[in-house]
Formats: C-alpha cells, structure tokens, sequence
C-alpha cells in the first residue's frame, strides 16, 4: 500500500514544479497563476494518484487554488491527511 499523501509532500511535489522550497509555496495561489500548465498538472494527478489519492485533472482544473487541491487530495485519501498543509 502507498504511503499516504503528506502535507510536506504535497508542498514538496509542488515546490518541484514552481521551482520553488516548499516553504515558500503559497497555498492561496492559482495554479495557473503561478505558471503550472496542462502537462504539470496532469504529471501532478499521477503522481499523487500513485500515493493512493484518486483525483483527476479535470477536478484539479475545477479548483482556483493550492489550498483547493490539498483538500481535495486529503478527502481523498479517506481523511487520513486532513491536517493543513
């Protein structure tokens, strides 16, 4: 079984894709906004979808901001991730 989606690991695999630390991610963010494209976003939804968090691009697409995404992924998950990122 995977290991379950982390706060620190969802900053961290963001921070990745913005060329960013993981600390300086802001979760009030759009995704767009902050220059993640189609093809990121999908590599994301793989890849968290491998951590066992079924989302998919489209859902992620839906939402406007980091934050948005990290409570989805944490419902997901069936809430064993629910702490803030």
């Amino acid at each position: 079984m995977p290991e379950p989606l982390t706060p620190a690991a969802f900053r961290a695999d963001l921070a990745e894709f913005l060329h960013q630390h993981p600390d300086e991610v802001d979760l009030d963010e759009s995704p767009l906004d902050a220059g993640l494209d189609s093809l990121r976003i999908t590599t994301l939804a793989e890849r968290w979808r491998s951590a066992g968090a079924e989302v998919s691009f489209v859902e992620l697409a839906e939402r406007t901001t980091f934050g948005a995404w990290w409570q989805l992924l944490s419902e997901r998950q069936g809430g064993a991730a629910h702490a803030d990122a």
